[in-house]
């Protein structure tokens, strides 16, 4: 303690009468970029306003100099350099020229994040992914679930998360998991007792409900399973689908009746029978949360001067990424529709892993897979980031955290 203190006083003593920035690298020289994305937040919450510096050194964060910034930065073991005036005009002259794919982008408010989760300890048994992230990061979230989406309670929020969640209600597909045999009892009292016939009539006045926040001007965020089942469900409204007459047959012609035009990222899809763990042809992979692979996806370029959104959203010292494993691995890039943006997309094969887009005065991104830093063979229990500090998966996430953060600018007339 009487090492940090004397470390402060000298810093402070070091900027006294002049003015200087704390630059957060991002780039291989940082050593916690997880924790950095925290710090960032933190900043936010103190009503210190952060840039973001796109492309520059991994997406590195320039603060004004705080102390307590500083101090914050020390404890959490994130790497800082000081710049003064002439260092800092340096960077944002470097990173305003024309000639570099740059730009700055001044995060003013931290985001009211929530995260829909069944809140449950009996049914917590694989890693939700951004809740492991958020907590690792120290960045505050609200958990809430299907009583607080049908309340209304999404007003209260910027930025909302869904895992590896069934929109669709058919827990039977994964009756081998002992959560999932938990969860669908949970799910089917909930739905008594809000007076729903079925769990699936509930799960899609959820998803509409959801499907409202963001055209409202909400960030939605999806992994897993549930970007692939949240737009099943909408695009089956007034079809049950949660029974064996999921099998797709002649008489009940219910792939014939899927409305694609209420879908957010999918079309043209194949729904898979109930004889199939996968849910439809939007998965191209094995159904898996820690299966092995040995494959890699690519995060795409974008002009950092005239794409700001992709270009958040892909900020990583890495544009390479190991592939990872879920209830929905990655997304068949056939049915993708045209207007969603592609961020990411395996280096082999027919399928995308990362997705954008808009609807109405929101966002929505799609990411697929369960856990970046998932183990083959790991079953249980929740990933240590403090062995994955660096993780470039688990930062394309906090990429969206941030996202609802950025400045708008107005619109030129």
């Amino acid at each position: 303690m009487r090492r940090v203190f004397l470390t402060l006083v000298f810093c402070f003593s070091f900027v006294l009468g002049h003015s200087y920035s704390i630059l957060i690298p991002m780039d291989g020289s940082q050593k916690n970029h997880l924790k950095a994305y925290g710090i960032a937040f933190f900043a936010l919450q103190e009503g210190i306003s952060v840039d973001w510096l796109l492309n520059y050194r991994g997406g590195s964060f320039l603060i004004p100099y705080s102390v307590l910034v500083e101090s914050e930065c020390l404890v959490r073991g994130i790497s800082v350099e000081l710049l003064n005036d002439v260092a800092t005009n340096s960077v944002l002259q470097e990173i305003a020229s024309p000639a570099v794919n740059m730009n700055v982008v001044k995060l003013e408010t931290a985001p009211r994040i929530a995260v829909y989760s069944i809140k449950n300890e009996l049914v917590a048994d694989e890693t939700d992914a951004v809740i492991t992230v958020l907590d690792y990061a120290e960045i505050p979230y609200t958990l809430l679930y299907d009583d607080e989406v049908l309340e209304e309670d999404l007003v209260k929020y910027d930025w909302l998360h869904l895992h590896h969640e069934d929109f669709t209600g058919q827990y039977w597909r994964f009756r081998w998991r002992l959560s999932a045999i938990i969860e669908s009892e949970m799910q089917e009292a909930t739905a008594a007792r809000l007076g729903y016939a079925t769990v699936s009539a509930m799960k899609l006045q959820v998803a509409k409900k959801i499907k409202e926040f963001c055209a409202g001007g909400g960030y939605l965020f999806a992994m897993c399973s549930a970007a692939e089942t949240f737009d099943i469900a909408l695009a089956a409204e007034g079809i049950e689908i949660s029974e064996a007459t999921y099998d797709v047959d002649e008489e009940s012609n219910t792939q014939g009746k899927l409305d694609f035009n209420k879908t957010l990222a999918f079309e043209n899809f194949t729904l898979e029978n109930e004889n199939r763990r996968r849910f439809s042809d939007i998965n191209t992979g094995r159904p898996d949360f820690f299966d092995q692979t040995s494959y890699y996806f690519q995060l795409f370029d974008f002009s950092a001067k005239w794409d700001i959104v992709p270009v958040m959203l892909t900020q990583d010292h890495e544009h390479v990424i190991k592939e990872f494993t879920g209830q929905t691995t990655s997304f068949n890039k056939y049915v993708v529709k045209s207007e969603a943006l592609v961020l990411g997309e395996n280096k082999k094969g027919n399928s995308v892993r990362y997705i954008y887009g808009e609807l109405g005065r929101g966002h929505w991104t799609f990411y697929s897979g369960h856990d970046p830093e998932g183990s083959p063979g790991r079953r249980r229990g929740t990933t240590d980031l403090n062995l994955y500090p660096n993780s470039p998966g688990y930062r394309l996430i906090l990429n969206n955290v941030l996202f609802p953060s950025a400045k708008r600018k107005k619109q030129k007339t």
